[in-house]
């Protein structure tokens, strides 16, 4: 355990007495993990032998980061706002060309982007929001109105359509964040949420409502399965009806249509993998 993780979690056991006036070394040790956090050096989940692992220390530091900064105006050309100090990216945390050049990504106007936040090379940023603790690699395109919630991971070259949200989790601390991993294509209006893992190289439809409570079916099995998309799948809404009564409603689930190879979704287009 290093001696930052240390501090972080003993400030945590006594998280409500933290605040703007606690010891320097706590907000010293918060503030550099936010750093790390914003320059990729660190990440809030990342995969360790094959599986998905979360650093709690991180994701407490994010949440105690909101007892020792104040709120701060926020101007804008044409509005302002009121947040956090010290929360945002770009101009208002003294960003100017050379930052940007070095960062490599590119921002349109109305794109939010938290501190705290990683944004890999060669990443899109259409009007869209990162949330703290979100790590977007390289090659991504977050498109109009996308949403990256707290601490979600997105992997590199994913397309993130318009509309669609990746969900945040921030508390509890231990709990895994939203997983999309490396080439996946979510579907316009779209949201994957509650610590969902979709493995790489799926395509999800627009209109993909998953959370942990969602039945994922494989409709070439008939296996049903929750919080986890299998690599290449290629994945559309559906229903279920209830077995023990007709006349109920049916449930929403998702359906996986069918698995492909790294092969074949290199060489498919998303519109040929989602006709049947």
């Amino acid at each position: 355990m290093s001696n930052i993780e240390k501090i972080i979690n003993d400030a945590w056991e006594n998280k409500d007495q933290i605040n703007q006036n606690s010891d320097k070394s706590i907000k010293d040790a918060i503030n550099q993990v936010i750093q790390d956090l914003d320059t990729g050096k660190s990440r809030v989940a990342e995969k360790i032998n094959g599986e998905w692992v979360t650093h709690q220390h991180l994701k407490k530091a994010i949440m105690l980061s909101f007892r020792i900064h104040g709120m701060e105006t926020l101007a804008g050309p044409y509005s302002s706002w009121r947040d956090k100090s010290n929360i945002l990216k770009g101009k208002t945390a003294g960003w100017g060309d050379k930052e940007f050049e070095q960062a490599g990504f590119r921002m349109v106007p109305n794109s939010p982007v938290r501190k705290g936040s990683f944004i890999g090379k060669n990443v899109v940023l259409m009007p869209c929001f990162v949330n703290i603790g979100a790590y977007i690699d390289e090659g991504t395109m977050m498109d109009t109105f996308s949403r990256a919630g707290s601490c979600c991971q997105i992997g590199k070259n994913c397309h993130i359509s318009a509309g669609s949200g990746v969900g945040g989790v921030l508390e509890p601390a231990q709990a895994l964040p939203t997983i999309i991993e490396n080439n996946v294509f979510l579907g316009a209006m779209s949201e994957v949420v509650e610590g969902i893992i979709v493995g790489e190289g799926s395509v999800l439809s627009m209109g993909m409502y998953i959370g942990q409570s969602t039945k994922i079916v494989n409709r070439s099995t008939g296996e049903i399965t929750y919080g986890k998309i299998p690599p290449y799948s290629v994945v559309v809404p559906g229903t279920l009806p209830d077995k023990k009564n007709s006349s109920a409603p049916s449930l929403s689930c998702a359906v996986i249509i069918k698995q492909v190879d790294e092969k074949t979704r290199s060489k498919t287009s998303i519109n040929d993998l989602l006709r049947e």
